[in-house]
């Protein structure tokens, strides 16, 4: 099993606020958070899925679990991409196992 450092994406919504109020102003957006963790790569596949285009797409079916912290805890569902070799990837599913999230990706993230 080959290790892993890199970054996880998160992507969070918040309210924002009206100048001059304490009050949020019902608009919110969408607010990128990245975080550094280790990890395991359990999984490292790559295939070439043919369209209708000039050219393959080229997609990974690949499996990390990483060493979570309470915010990866708390905001698994807003992990939205995995830096791995240099490119971010769509992460496509997340599985809560205590100490550990794993995450599934295979796209390349274009958000």
């Amino acid at each position: 099993m080959a290790k892993w450092y890199g970054k996880v994406g998160f992507i969070i919504p918040k309210e924002t606020t009206q100048p001059g109020t304490r009050l949020g102003s019902g608009v919110w957006v969408d607010e990128p958070v990245e975080r550094n963790y280790y990890g395991d790569v359990s999984r490292n596949i790559r295939r070439l899925e043919s369209v209708e285009r000039m050219n393959d797409n080229i997609a990974l079916n690949n499996e990390i679990s990483i060493v979570a912290d309470p915010f990866a805890y708390e905001n698994f569902h807003a992990i939205r991409y995995v830096e791995y070799m240099g490119t971010k990837w769509k992460v496509s599913s997340v599985e809560v196992q205590y100490p550990r999230l794993t995450l599934w990706f295979g796209e390349v993230y274009n958000g």
